[in-house]
């Protein structure tokens, strides 16, 4: 189903344009008294938010509150005045944390969703004042997609899907990569997932995790809400009025028409991930078409603000990801967990190690960037690890310990084997000499289990994801014997560089001064939190909580001197 079959509304309160962390925002303005449309662009609802590991991260919020974490606002403000260091404005992230708790309390009202704390899984950079290696980031308990009824069929698919069906939280996924090495941990959660997926489909139940399931939960709370969901349909431009956005004109197939909104318009529309041609004015030129953001993210959104007086920040930044070549038409496999686990290193173009292997993925990415702009091109990059490696640990989500390397991958060039350095670096094409003195150098750190280098295993956050049977750091281990090499590309799970907006969720223009009846919330804004990531889930995270904000100020539901002027009364 795409638009209704019945007339179309010609005015509405708000028009919500992109159904991933949009629908928050069409759930908190409906809740709030207006009228919604919530318009999607693609066939498929649910945005790159359908796509993604699902993880949600706010501090200070009920979950972790329920669960003991013992979080305060005040730790988050550290916390994230320290990681944002002036890359975005105060008000952006102050405006976030105040409304976390708020967004999480609406969302437990209107959906059927439910949260658990992902204890354990620290935040980017713990280290830094407020920082907390216990973590912020939460995520939706495993969801049964039938609650969508008919409308399942219109939810945007996983970039995976499990060979059975086993409904695996992020909090599940550390100890399954673990699986040969820990399997008193890693057994009973195989089993319970495993349980619960077979089990509910003996009952008529679909349950999913993740992603999959944060997405639905919205979807299935705005479709009680009863709020239309519009389909195939995409955003030709905004409707300007003296200096005030009043609504959109949208088509569908070969259908232009137009909507109007008393109350405002929502830029919901993701980033421009897939227009390579503006990725490599912002970013680099040599940059591949690998997002794994949603493929209808095209940059739409932004360039109608731009053309209604809205401004832009950031549009260098991306939520960066490295992942494995992909072969032919294939997407590329992120690479989350392998860079951590011992037994392995990463090296450039030129056989020597370039970055701490564990870090996180937005910071792997800049530091490649940074890279790049040293030596004028993106740096080739190589996974090497060895067979006690490739036998204790799951590979790009797919591959189980044992199996061998596809022979695809071996065809392709972008994976070698080898009984020793020197024999592998000439089969990558690097230099002999340079990749025997970087894995000699690093075998003496890891025996020492310290990484001179780059400290690799020094924060929490890298030994997350490490080999807790590994000591004295579980993310050092010598390599020895057969060695491999995997190709890795520069992927990204979305640009996070956009439209210019306050804490209001309102949209800037380049002098900072709100576009009336605009609004910018998720990848279509500039991100709120900089240059940087601040743990598992701050992009679902901040677009959650500016859909709750911007729902509310459209409303008229914050205090008086933020509220939106209302037209309709005002005319």
């Amino acid at each position: 189903m795409s638009i209704p079959r019945q007339p179309q509304p010609t005015s509405v309160d708000l028009v919500v344009i992109g159904s991933g962390t949009g629908l928050a925002a069409a759930l908190s303005a409906h809740e709030a008294g207006l009228s919604v449309v919530v318009v999607e662009k693609s066939r498929w609802v649910g945005g790159s938010t359908a796509r993604s590991g699902g993880a949600f991260w706010i501090p200070a919020n009920p979950v972790l509150a329920a669960e003991g974490s013992g979080d305060t606002p005040e730790r988050g403000a550290a916390y994230l005045e320290a990681v944002v260091d002036g890359s975005a404005p105060e008000q952006r992230w102050r405006s976030f944390l105040e409304h976390g708790t708020a967004t999480i309390e609406m969302l437990t009202r209107t959906t059927p969703m439910r949260f658990l704390w992902a204890r354990g899984y620290s935040d980017y950079h713990p280290e830094l004042p407020g920082g907390t290696a216990e973590g912020r980031s939460c995520e939706c308990r495993p969801l049964d997609l039938k609650l969508l009824g008919a409308d399942r069929a219109r939810l945007r698919p996983a970039v995976l899907s499990a060979p059975v069906p086993m409904p695996v939280t992020g909090a599940d996924y550390k100890w399954l990569n673990l699986m040969a090495k820990t399997p008193v941990r890693a057994l009973p959660r195989i089993v319970t997932r495993l349980a619960q997926g077979l089990g509910g489909l003996v009952v008529g139940r679909e349950y999913a995790a993740g992603g999959q399931a944060i997405a639905a939960g919205l979807f299935a709370g705005v479709r009680r809400a009863g709020i239309p969901v519009w389909t195939e349909t995409a955003l030709e431009r905004l409707v300007v009025e003296g200096d005030r956005v009043v609504g959109a004109e949208l088509r569908h197939q070969e259908t232009t028409f137009a909507i109007r909104a008393e109350r405002g318009v929502v830029l919901a529309t993701g980033g421009f991930d897939h227009d390579l041609p503006l990725r490599h004015t912002h970013h680099h030129r040599d940059l591949g078409g690998w997002s794994l953001g949603a493929d209808s993210n095209t940059g739409d959104g932004i360039r109608a603000a731009q053309e209604a007086g809205a401004g832009t920040d950031l549009m260098e930044q991306a939520w960066w990801f490295p992942a494995v070549a992909p072969v032919g038409d294939a997407a590329p496999s992120v690479l989350l967990a392998e860079r951590s686990l011992p037994g392995s290193l990463m090296v450039d173009g030129t056989g020597r190690r370039f970055v701490n292997e564990s870090c996180d993925y937005m910071t792997f990415g800049q530091r490649v960037l940074g890279l790049a702009r040293e030596g004028g091109s993106l740096p080739t990059m190589w996974l090497v690890f060895d067979k006690r490696y490739r036998n204790s640990y799951v590979f790009a989500g797919t591959q189980f310990p044992r199996a061998p390397l596809p022979k695809s991958w071996y065809a392709a060039g972008i994976a070698h084997r080898a009984d020793n350095p020197g024999d592998l670096a000439r089969s990558m094409g690097v230099d002999a000499d340079a990749l025997n003195a970087t894995v000699a150098r690093f075998n003496r750190f890891a025996a020492a289990g310290v990484d001179d280098d780059f400290a690799r295993g020094a924060s929490a956050y890298d030994r997350y994801y490490g080999d807790p049977t590994v000591t004295p750091n579980p993310n050092l281990r010598p390599l020895a014997g057969t060695l491999y090499a995997v190709r890795v590309v520069l992927s990204d799970l979305g640009t996070c560089g956009g439209i210019r907006a306050d804490g209001l969720g309102r949209a800037l223009s380049d002098e900072g001064t709100p576009v009336p009846g605009l609004y910018a919330i998720g990848n279509a804004a500039a991100n709120a939190f900089g240059r940087t990531y601040p743990g598992a889930g701050a992009t679902i995270g901040q677009g959650l909580v500016y859909g709750y904000i911007v729902g509310r100020h459209a409303a008229g539901k914050l205090p008086a001197a933020d509220r939106a002027p209302d037209r309709r009364t005002a005319e």
